[in-house]
């Protein structure tokens, strides 16, 4: 196992560094340029200044390697020193990778978002999971039950029917008629006592309710198909042959093969939790990474959208490596030796 992970980190090395070329290359030549939200007064001289004074009169292979160091060198120092207190070299002088929009480096803006997208996306996520599979299992197992139908009915309702529309919906009856719920993220407000926390879970509420919903229909389809064709095997009935239980055979046996496949929809969807929920975070104004990304897009901030995109590729890499080691704790018939 850890021969196939080192080598699997090794092939990840050159695999990413062609993917970050392929994110600045493709996002550099875009048709999108800084100056384009400026004033129509300003000159096209006053202009052709601004865009050298953010580096782009240097050619693409130039600004490549320099991001590559301000991405890959100067951040790690940066967040070493701040972490461990420690000044490293000539810190205030060292370049970091810089947003065109608020002249303020990318990672701090990223930083500064996390905390909102792990609370509500992340936290929906965890909900999903644990809706998901209880239901799935169940589902299986009483095939064609009242139970099995109206989950598959709820899962593919919450599957078809879009966040937007969900989302707005969950507003007009439990903020607008009851009154329970806020329907307004309010980013700024710190847990301080139960009093906050218990105002922070409130208007977490309709935000998770509705990615939980959504990531609940999409996993319980995998759980429910996955356990179906395990129950069939040959090895669940030998197991019930010798006698085991009932509940041995569907959680020690059939669950934790049937977990296998569900585990690469889980870790591939990971990701997603970091690039957030973009549509719900513009319903409940939560100010997350999927927000900070079309805000960048939006202004045309090539330096934010470049670090966002490329983090969420690593992340994509990195869960699919996480994926894989599971399947051999998962299945001891996987062997990467």
């Amino acid at each position: 196992m850890f021969t196939y992970t080192l080598r699997r980190i090794l092939i990840a090395i050159p695999t990413l560094i062609v993917i970050s070329f392929i994110i600045f290359a493709l996002l550099d030549l875009a048709p999108n340029d800084p100056t384009g939200n400026l004033p129509m007064t300003i000159s096209p001289e006053v202009r052709e200044k601004i865009r050298l004074s953010l580096g782009l009169g240097e050619p693409l292979h130039v600004r490549y390697f320099l991001w590559m160091k301000q991405f890959f060198v100067n951040e790690p120092l940066n967040i070493i020193e701040q972490v461990f207190e420690v000044s490293i070299g000539d810190s205030e002088n060292r370049l970091r990778v810089q947003s065109w929009a608020t002249r303020s480096p990318v990672v701090d803006l990223i930083v500064e978002r996390i905390p909102q997208t792990l609370w509500v996306v992340g936290m929906s996520y965890v909900v999903g999971i644990l809706i998901a599979i209880p239901i799935g299992v169940i589902s299986a197992y009483k095939q064609y039950s009242w139970f099995d139908q109206l989950g598959t009915f709820i899962s593919m309702v919450g599957f078809s029917v879009p966040t937007f529309f969900t989302g707005v919906l969950l507003i007009i009856i439990f903020s607008v008629n009851l009154q329970w719920f806020p329907s307004i993220y309010d980013t700024n407000h710190k847990v301080t006592d139960w009093a906050s926390f218990g105002f922070q879970v409130k208007q977490m509420f309709l935000p998770v309710l509705v990615l939980a919903l959504y990531n609940a229909a999409q996993l319980t389809r995998y759980m429910r198909a996955s356990m179906l064709d395990n129950l069939g095997q040959d090895y669940v009935r030998t197991a019930r042959a010798k006698g085991m239980s009932e509940k041995v055979v569907l959680l020690m046996h059939v669950l934790r093969n049937s977990m296998i496949p569900v585990v690469t929809v889980i870790a591939l969807s990971i990701p997603q939790v970091f690039s957030g929920a973009i549509i719900t975070e513009q319903i409940f104004r939560v100010n997350g990474l999927g927000q900070l990304l079309i805000i960048g897009i939006q202004g045309a901030d090539i330096p934010l959208v470049q670090t966002l995109t490329f983090i969420f590729a690593v992340l994509i890499v990195v869960f699919n490596l996480v994926a894989d080691i599971l399947y051999g704790i998962l299945d001891p018939r996987i062997r990467y030796d």
